[in-house]
């Protein structure tokens, strides 16, 4: 797995995955199955310009709400949403600041599929909250990729 950091407003993550990429395009966004994945409850599809709600499963991050508004779905490569990167304290009201834009990007290779994953916009984020959530996703990226590619090339999926 590559790892790549070009600034504090980007991570960038990039996986090969022995899956078509039309399969690995399913596992990201049909909402049930990216849920057992990304370890989120949804409440609805993913539609484009429309907001999903659901709520983090992760152990230990169940008060957590999750909520990303889709921005693009160009099957099969790809997928785009807006969320607020880690809104961990409930007390919080999040909604005022500029969301990161999570891009998931897919193509064929040899072994199946390369998928990249980009979140940028860390910088517009307010000062005393941009290092944690920077790091926080920073790592929480590095877990999903591995995630995903689990969950697609696991038996019977």
């Amino acid at each position: 797995m590559e790892k790549i950091i070009d600034t504090t407003d980007r991570i960038e993550k990039t996986i090969e995955i022995a899956a078509p990429v039309e399969r690995v395009w399913q596992a990201l966004t049909d909402h049930r199955e990216f849920g057992q994945w990304f370890r989120v409850t949804l409440d609805m599809p993913f539609v484009p310009g429309e907001v999903a709600r659901g709520k983090v499963a992760y152990p230990g991050f169940e008060h957590i709400g999750f909520e990303v508004t889709v921005a693009a779905m160009e099957r099969p490569g790809y997928f785009a949403f807006r969320w607020h990167p880690y809104p961990a304290d409930p007390q919080v009201d999040y909604s005022q600041e500029e969301p990161t834009l999570v891009e998931f990007r897919l193509e064929p290779v040899e072994a199946g599929t390369r998928l990249t994953v980009v979140e940028s916009g860390f910088d517009r984020l307010p000062k005393h909250r941009m290092p944690e959530a920077f790091r926080m996703n920073e790592g929480g990226w590095e877990q999903q990729v591995k995630n995903i590619k689990a969950h697609v090339e696991a038996p019977g999926t």
